[in-house]
């Protein structure tokens, strides 16, 4: 892969990135389950989803997506009103698959707190899924989406470990 499709890969996934990384900062209060637990009689998500960190997590990605969309044109979108609608729809798959990944988890009896390799790439899985009606075909070769998901688990896993020493997570990943 060209270095400039690398960065240009990156560049598109900003958003899906910053929502993901804004409910560690922002998150707290009501949980996104209102502490309900399934028929399993597991919780659904978790302590760790919140109604808050949900919603910031989807602003925060649209607006990184918006000063993106007027500072720069990511080629993988056809224009900049696309552009635009695309990263809104990556912030909110992002946090969709972020409580997906968690209530996996939870169906899986992984405790809250203990590492899944769905909680680094399940955002990324539905935030691709539901931008890919609007973005070029190429975000979606097999070299492209090999670079995203090892350059997105290695992301996720560093900040995480970075956001614990800060105090900020209760645990490294």
């Amino acid at each position: 892969m060209e270095l400039q499709t690398a960065v240009y890969l990156l560049a598109f996934m900003i958003p899906a990135y910053i929502a993901n990384a804004v409910p560690v900062v922002l998150g707290g209060g009501t949980k996104l389950d209102f502490g309900l637990g399934f028929p399993d009689g597991r919780r659904i998500f978790g302590d760790g989803k919140t109604v808050r960190g949900f919603l910031a997590g989807v602003f925060g990605g649209i607006a990184a997506g918006g000063i993106l969309s007027m500072l720069y044109v990511v080629p993988f979108f056809p224009s900049a009103g696309v552009q635009f609608t695309g990263f809104a729809l990556m912030s909110f798959g992002t946090m969709v698959g972020d409580a997906l990944g968690s209530f996996l988890k939870r169906r899986f009896g992984i405790e809250p707190g203990k590492p899944f390799i769905l909680d680094q790439l399940m955002f990324l899985v539905v935030a691709l899924m539901l931008v890919q009606p609007y973005v070029s075909p190429a975000v979606y070769g097999w070299d492209a989406l090999l670079f995203l998901f090892i350059t997105t688990y290695v992301l996720h896993v560093g900040s995480n470990f970075v956001a614990n020493r800060l105090g900020w997570k209760k645990v490294p990943w």
